[in-house]
């Protein structure tokens, strides 16, 4: 009888292989939550970035993903993880809305074209450029990100444009500035031009600065 009182007792305990693929499963569901917690704050960053928020606070965007403030620490080190984190999200989006392909029409058909591409961009990324500016004097990963930015934005408009290369150096500069986010925000914010008005005066200073 003790020996059939084993031999159930033995029978009764989970087999091994079963025992692992339950660790793996709770492993598994461990690293799901993790990702959809990460996923979440880098959602809840963009989505106050959206409603007018330039610099939020890691509290509130935890608050706003629905995590602790611990748990927020875990996935990002700091504030400069999480804007890496986020560049790296939407990267690919913002760098294919500046990728129109070179074309041969004539230069003012170019300038016209990339000027429309341009603010079309400066329009949709409008609250992202601008939380750039208000927290890139205290941001390493912004001022890396916000510089290689600025170079291939400065390639693509010398490559659509090759012209430049002809023009004096201070012509140049000022075609670039003027064909910039900084630009744009001041005719459509402080000057109060509408999207046609201002594409206009920007059309009519890179005319005048080129030709």
């Amino acid at each position: 009888m003790a020996k059939r009182g084993k031999q159930n007792i033995m029978q009764l305990q989970p087999h091994p292989d079963k025992t692992r693929e339950a660790d793996l499963e709770i492993v598994d569901g461990r690293r799901q939550r993790s990702e959809r917690s990460r996923a979440a704050i880098i959602t809840a960053t963009l989505n106050l970035l959206e409603d007018g928020d330039f610099a939020p606070t890691a509290k509130k965007i935890a608050e706003e993903a629905g995590v602790g403030l611990r748990s927020f620490f875990r996935h990002f080190e700091d504030m400069d993880a999480l804007f890496e984190a986020v560049d790296q999200h939407i990267r690919h989006h913002y760098e294919t809305l500046f990728d129109r392909p070179y074309r041969d029409d004539c230069l003012e058909t170019r300038i016209a074209d990339i000027v429309t591409d341009r603010s079309e961009a400066y329009e949709r990324l409008k609250k992202m450029m601008l939380s750039t500016q208000a927290q890139l004097w205290r941001s390493q990963t912004l001022q890396k990100n916000y510089a290689r930015n600025q170079k291939n934005l400065r390639n693509h408009l010398e490559k659509w444009v090759p012209e430049l290369k002809a023009v004096p150096t201070a012509n140049r500069e000022s075609v670039h500035a003027a064909a910039s986010f900084e630009m744009w925000h001041r005719l459509r914010h402080h000057q109060k031009l509408n999207i046609t008005d201002a594409r206009a005066s920007v059309i009519a200073m890179l005319t005048g600065l080129i030709v």
